[in-house]
């Protein structure tokens, strides 16, 4: 998900009124279509591999460098497509076509690339200055173990330790007092990308790694196209430097041309103790309420009739779901909706805590029911849905 300061404000997101037939402008609705979070159904898919999240997200794909992931993603894809191709910007554009005539073709995005640093100038001794690459956080930085460049140099994001500092435990992290050390090593270059080195861990339904977001909704597709609607033609995007602006959306959804595009995307959750008696009440999303339908961000308006028909899919296959509450973020969808003459376009996402920083939580059966959602959705889709607004 990219980081946007933009928001749009609703004046009582405590109010629940679950009419989706109303305007998008009274749109306020409930957290999720269940009373408490519910991770099975009747209806069943194959478990997905939770050997492929962890290899994705173990990798290192920061906004410019996505090569490491590409080389998953191809490998996955090849064996089930009809067409792959990977294009000038380094987007991986995947093809499966219907088992019928003039289909609705349908687009799915997830962004291969993730937040880190680059390095812009080398201080001697094995110390570099670096800046950032999308919107990580750099309080979260200091002491963090990274690996530098397509060599995967290992270094440390160090700061001047407390004890040596005038300002006490409690200074303010910023860019300018960290430098990356390679303890003396060097043989880094200036421009190499700089990613945390952080291992996924999973801890029975939990989920622990850097860079879920976005490698859930990469897992996601690569899942959606093992078992294929037939009824759709399913075009998938891979796409690139999405924390920089989306870049990769752009030219790829221009480029298949898409009746319809949804960007599965990880959005944070904001369902942590209330440090100031607000965070449970004007929460975007939380962990263990399935995946999330956008009804607004920074950058889109989702188109209604996609927002009411995965919330009807969900309804009909008890596939636990929640309304992402507006609020700033963005996805693919936001370039998506605004090539050609307009797409019609959808953000769902999987809900996660502390994006942006070395380590993500997530929940596995949020994942899972992503991919339900996803499935059963694209499973009831006519040429209907988008002949009319």
């Amino acid at each position: 998900m990219r980081l946007v300061t933009a928001h749009l404000v609703i004046s009582n997101p405590q109010s629940p009124i679950p009419n989706l037939q109303s305007p998008i402008s009274n749109y306020q609705l409930p957290i999720t279509n269940h009373q408490s979070p519910i991770t099975t159904s009747p209806t069943a898919m194959p478990t997905p591999s939770l050997k492929l999240l962890e290899r994705l997200c173990n990798a290192i794909a920061v906004s410019g460098d996505e090569g490491e992931v590409r080389k998953i993603v191809l490998e996955q894809v090849k064996p089930h497509a009809d067409d792959v191709r990977v294009d000038a910007l380094g987007n991986v554009l995947v093809r499966k076509r219907a088992s019928k005539r003039n289909p609705l073709k349908v687009l799915l995005a997830a962004h291969m690339d993730e937040v880190g640093f680059m390095i812009v100038a080398d201080e001697g001794d094995g110390f570099y200055r670096f800046d950032k690459v999308g919107g990580v956080d750099v309080a979260y930085a200091a002491g963090k173990s990274v690996l530098i460049g397509k060599k995967r140099i290992p270094a440390v994001i160090g700061m001047k330790p407390v004890h040596l500092s005038d300002e006490g435990p409690d200074r303010k992290v910023t860019l300018d007092s960290l430098r990356l050390d390679t303890g003396g090593k060097g043989g880094a270059q200036v421009g190499e990308r700089v990613g945390f080195s952080t291992k996924f861990r999973r801890a029975g339904n939990s989920l622990f790694a850097k860079a879920l977001d976005d490698r859930l909704g990469v897992a996601v597709l690569i899942e959606l196209l093992k078992r294929a609607p037939t009824k759709v033609e399913l075009l998938l995007a891979f796409t690139v430097q999405e924390e920089v602006g989306l870049r990769g959306a752009t030219v790829a959804a221009h480029a298949l041309a898409p009746d319809i595009a949804i960007a599965v995307d990880s959005t944070p959750a904001r369902d942590l103790p209330a440090h100031d008696g607000r965070e449970h009440s004007l929460y975007n999303s939380k962990l263990d309420h399935g995946p999330a339908i956008y009804i607004a961000d920074a950058d889109t308006l989702p188109d209604r009739r996609l927002v009411e028909h995965f919330a009807a899919a969900g309804e009909a296959e008890g596939i636990p779901y929640q309304f992402r509450q507006p609020g700033g973020g963005g996805t693919d969808a936001g370039a998506m909706h605004q090539q050609r003459e307009g797409i019609p376009s959808l953000s769902i996402s999987v809900p996660g805590r502390y994006h942006h920083t070395p380590t993500s939580l997530a929940r596995l059966s949020d994942w899972h029911n992503t991919i339900r959602l996803l499935h059963a959705g694209l499973s009831r889709m006519t040429r209907s849905l988008v002949q009319s607004k």
